[in-house]
């Protein structure tokens, strides 16, 4: 009895030795489980962006495979218009339309667009007074006299950047005409032809100027043809803008202390896209 006794009581042991060893080996797994599961969060391959990345390449390419479907790349624009001025200058000029205006655009996307080009007006000046920037103007029997009609032409070339305001939220209408916002940078040739005075050289001057505004394009046939409609203000730092060129010789005379004043241009297009 008493070796049966001990008998069982060593295999009691055991299995309860076994037992406990098998509950430890069963945490140590469970503890490496937990470190190696924080090693995976932590071993993320230096890039932390690397799922946020993969959004906006997928994204980007989406966008560009629709631009490339549905945008325009290219078009060539062909416009007539209204050029004038305000102030001085405004009052002293007799307006002669139409403008002519030519430019080519690249659209970088569906919002984005840079503009190069060249418009053309025509103004005059009549001067019935003698001024002081010509003393020595003679009428035709020899007295002295005015500088008379001056013939104004009015050349810029410029670069532009277009931005096309999303319309997709908009009303149809809207949507249909594209708007878009327009700023240019400028640079204005001035030549002044003294039609009554022929032995007075004909007067060149350029100046730097900035334009602003927006436009509308209605489509005829969309990716394929257009008629714009664009509308902006430009400020220029003329030549003559702030001298006493053009100021009357005698009290009372008809003349401008100066020639200040912004230009204002109104330009439909025809345009030809591709």
């Amino acid at each position: 009895m008493k070796k049966q006794f001990f008998l069982n009581f060593f295999l009691l042991l055991t299995l309860a030795i076994g037992a406990g060893f098998a509950n430890t080996i069963y945490a140590q797994d469970a503890a490496n489980d937990i470190f190696a599961a924080d090693d995976d969060d932590l071993n993320i391959g230096g890039d932390i962006f690397s799922d946020f990345n993969e959004d906006v390449e997928s994204a980007k390419l989406v966008e560009d495979e629709r631009f490339y479907r549905y945008g325009r790349f290219f078009s060539f624009n062909a416009s007539l218009g209204l050029t004038s001025f305000d102030g001085n200058r405004g009052i002293a000029y007799e307006n002669s339309p139409p403008s002519f205006g030519l430019s080519f655009t690249f659209f970088k996307d569906f919002q984005t667009a840079l503009a190069l080009g060249v418009e053309y007006s025509k103004h005059s000046m009549f001067l019935q007074d003698p001024v002081r920037g010509f003393p020595n103007a003679k009428n035709p029997d020899g007295t002295s006299g005015a500088p008379g009609l001056i013939d104004v032409s009015m050349l810029r070339v410029f670069l532009g950047y277009r931005y096309y305001i999303e319309t997709a939220n908009l009303g149809t209408a809207i949507t249909y005409s594209n708007p878009y916002l327009v700023g240019r940078l400028e640079y204005w040739y001035q030549t002044n032809h003294y039609v009554d005075q022929s032995e007075l050289p004909k007067d060149v001057g350029g100046a730097l100027g900035f334009g602003a505004g927006f436009g509308l394009e209605f489509p005829i046939e969309l990716k394929e043809s257009y008629i714009g409609l664009e509308f902006l203000i430009h400020t220029v730092n003329f030549p003559d803008k702030n001298t006493l060129k053009y100021a009357p010789l005698k009290a009372g005379g008809y003349g401008f202390e100066n020639l200040g004043g912004n230009a204002y241009s109104t330009m439909v297009s025809y345009v030809f896209n591709w």
